[in-house]
């Protein structure tokens, strides 16, 4: 019974297994979107736990991709899984009950000890009395000696205040008048500045010692914190597979400078006054500013200006290329009157990249990367993006645009296309 009771577990964690082995990420990459321990995501996966609650498990296989069927079979296996360990959990503590007796005996013997001399109850409360009040005398006269030795310690000047003070008006020397001395001696620094032992002695630390309660008070009652909890960056001159993306610009091809290379595309773009024809990539690396998750709740699409499409001359940087990975993206169409950013699946060489779902947890050791198309095929649109946050009970929403400015992709249909012939080296008109 024992050994298919293990059977169940080891399915369930096989299955666990091979999905987890189906995404490119690590045990602490998943643990990290699941909200769990890399640990305890391990021990599921190993088969050396089972978790109570499905919720996990849904969002495991979700966050790897899992087929409907695949999500029963993993359901139907985690409820045999389950009910297998508390099978054997009840089976231990059932035979841990039978051997282990807890004694119910032991717990009257210490109220014995009270009683334990009838006789003579003062002469058992007579020694601890007097211990405790020899005590009591030994702080007070610890403390007496070590205020005398303070007020011996006071520098000259002081002593001789005091004493003036004490035979102007001694009944102000008493205990109740104490702090008198202490108002008196304040001005003594301000007109003798040449005695910094006397003014530094008192007047300082009582400012460090204000400078440190404030602090500590907060340290008790932590502050909210404010501002952004997350930074980001944006480059909107990606190109499509590394080598493809096209610009319109309202120049003749003999006043165009040869393609770029990527790296280089902003400060091309930007001398020749070229805008993003048909579709703009833009790639966002968003990060934490600490240790402490940042939940990126929602992405959203603001479109602020539609036009006819600009007139002007198209420019392939490539004449036609592609590539074996297709990263995951948000997909956005902007011709639609509400465009949405989309999740999409990416691929490598035929193996499915799950699409990325909001919400997602960053912060400084876990940084994302977002990819957002957008595209357009009948207006000159200008648009840019926001990104809702969470952290610690704080909500907020940045504007990520193009250095202040929008975003701005053109349709490009029906204009004149050109692509750099290199063996020429020159523009020269190209058909799709």
């Amino acid at each position: 019974m024992s050994e298919a009771r293990d059977d169940d577990v080891q399915e369930f964690a096989a299955l666990l297994g091979r999905l987890k082995e189906r995404t490119d990420r690590s045990y602490g990459q998943l643990a990290r979107r699941l909200n769990m321990n890399t640990s305890t995501l391990h021990r599921y996966c190993a088969g050396d736990a089972v978790p109570l609650d499905f919720a996990p498990v849904e969002r495991f296989a979700a966050l790897c991709g899992a087929t409907p069927q695949e999500r029963l079979e993993l359901h139907r296996l985690w409820i045999l899984a389950v009910a297998a360990r508390q099978r054997s959990r009840t089976a231990a503590a059932e035979a841990k009950g039978a051997a282990v007796t807890p004694p119910s005996d032991p717990a009257p013997e210490p109220a014995d000890e009270p009683v334990r001399d009838p006789a003579s109850p003062e002469p058992a409360q007579r020694p601890w009395y007097r211990s405790r009040r020899l005590l009591v005398s030994a702080a007070v006269t610890t403390a007496l000696l070590a205020t005398l030795g303070s007020l011996s310690a006071l520098p000259d000047d002081r002593t001789k205040g005091s004493d003036s003070v004490e035979a102007a008006d001694p009944p102000r020397t008493t205990a109740p008048e104490s702090p008198r001395p202490k108002s008196s001696r304040s001005p003594s620094p301000s007109p003798s500045t040449p005695s910094p032992s006397a003014g530094g002695s008192k007047e300082p630390s009582a400012k460090a010692s204000g400078d440190t309660d404030r602090p500590s008070s907060k340290a008790g009652k932590p502050q909210p914190s404010t501002g952004v909890p997350l930074t980001w960056s944006a480059d909107s001159h990606v190109w499509q597979a590394g080598c493809g993306h096209d610009y319109v610009i309202d120049k003749p091809p003999q006043q165009v400078a040869p393609p770029p290379n990527p790296q280089d595309a902003a400060t091309w773009a930007g001398s020749h006054n070229a805008v993003h024809g048909r579709q703009t990539l833009v790639r966002i690396t968003v990060q934490g500013k600490s240790s402490t998750a940042v939940v990126l709740e929602a992405l959203r699409v603001r479109v602020v200006g539609r036009s006819a499409p600009m007139a002007g001359t198209n420019y392939a940087m490539d004449n036609g290329c592609g590539g074996a990975l297709t990263p995951r993206y948000f997909d956005v169409d902007l011709d639609k009157d509400r465009p949405v950013a989309r999740p999409a699946d990416g691929n490598d060489s035929g193996v499915t990249i799950p699409a990325m779902r909001l919400p997602y947890r960053v912060s400084a050791e876990d940084p994302e990367v977002l990819l957002i198309d957008a595209r357009t095929v009948t207006c000159d649109c200008s648009w840019y993006l926001e990104l809702d946050w969470s952290s610690q009970g704080r909500t907020g929403t940045v504007r990520v645009d193009d250095r202040g400015r929008p975003f701005r992709t053109t349709a490009n249909k029906g204009l004149k296309n050109y692509a750099y012939d290199t063996s020429a080296r020159a523009w020269v008109p190209w058909e799709e």
